[in-house]
């Protein structure tokens, strides 16, 4: 008798400890998340077992731009009423369209809900993350993790586009617009380069912008270029590159030009204009009604009168053999 009451107090320990495991070992475990109250929501298993956390704790699904995925979830309702729950997507999972966005389900029941997600046929190859939100109308709420991939080559592509260089003050602007052509997003990296006439005026070392760049997606930048050449012509070349091997460029001109020199631009073009213009008319005043004194003369020749005097020297040089004509 005595073997077997140290034999039951021993049993009884153990038990005990059995209930009780260590702090240690409870304080490691994570603590489970709330359950709704009276009903649960899981990804639903295959043959027809009842769902646990366990064997599916969250939806994963892969596919291609445009396709359609399915799957189930599973509602259990273990007690005695009737228990109605909508369903909606959040995230990534606002792709996703249940067969039915409210069900009502018996009491001690358990339903299998189906569901689609339609990936959109613009979607960027990637992984995506969303829940599938079931919400009951006599409270309670629970949210299982979906998890999507999309498949699909991954493209990588950037432009510059319409880019411009124009003076402010003592520095010139800049300015130009990123795309992204890809299917990726991209961060990309940007570097600015200017020669002039002489040579190199300007080097700026690529530099990351400081927000990622969405497929699809144009933003309009500006780039500061402090002091530049007070007279030169300039080709200014901007260079964005980004991971994947997205690479775009473009080039604008500049041409700088002195303050001074275009304000008195208007009037030394005025000042030529005039000069021009007064060599014609002492050039016309010089000729006479009858044409320079050379043309009258030799044409007084012609017509047999003797030329004398200066219409004389001038009749000779015509001819070839006046003073003028000499080595």
């Amino acid at each position: 008798m005595p073997f077997r009451t140290r034999t039951a107090v021993s049993g009884a320990i153990l038990a005990t400890a059995a209930l009780l495991p260590c702090p240690a070992a409870a304080a490691a475990r994570p603590a489970a998340a709330p359950a709704p109250p009276g009903w649960s929501a899981a990804p639903a298993p295959g043959a027809g077992a009842a769902p646990r956390a366990q064997d599916r704790p969250f939806f994963y699904l892969e596919g291609a731009p445009g396709t359609v995925l399915a799957d189930r979830l599973a509602l259990s309702n273990p007690t005695g009423r009737t228990v109605a729950v909508r369903l909606r997507g959040s995230g990534a999972g606002a792709w996703l369209t249940p067969a039915p966005k409210e069900v009502r389900i018996p009491p001690r029941t358990r339903a299998s809900v189906p569901f689609t997600v339609t990936v959109p046929r613009d979607a960027v190859p990637g992984d995506r993350s969303g829940v599938l939100l079931a919400t009951g109308q006599a409270g309670g709420r629970a949210a299982v993790p979906l998890h999507l991939r999309v498949t699909g080559p991954v493209l990588s592509a950037l432009t510059v586009e319409k880019m411009s260089v124009r003076g402010a003050g003592g520095s010139a602007v800049i300015r130009y617009t990123l795309v992204n052509r890809g299917n990726t997003v991209l961060r990309p990296r940007i570097a600015v380069r200017a020669d002039g006439l002489f040579g190199p005026v300007l080097r700026r070392a690529a530099r990351p912008l400081p927000s990622a760049l969405a497929p699809g997606r144009a933003v309009d930048l500006t780039e500061t270029w402090p002091g530049p050449p007070a007279l030169d012509a300039v080709d200014v070349q901007l260079t964005a590159t980004a991971a994947g091997g997205a690479h775009g460029s473009a080039t604008a001109s500049y041409t700088a030009v002195p303050r001074g020199v275009v304000l008195a631009a208007p009037a030394l073009l005025l000042a030529v204009g005039a000069g021009g213009l007064a060599a014609v008319r002492r050039r016309r005043r010089g000729s006479g009604p009858g044409g320079t004194r050379g043309e009258q003369a030799a044409r007084r020749a012609a017509g047999g009168a003797r030329p004398s005097g200066d219409d004389a020297d001038a009749a000779a040089e015509l001819a070839g053999t006046g003073p003028g004509a000499r080595g």
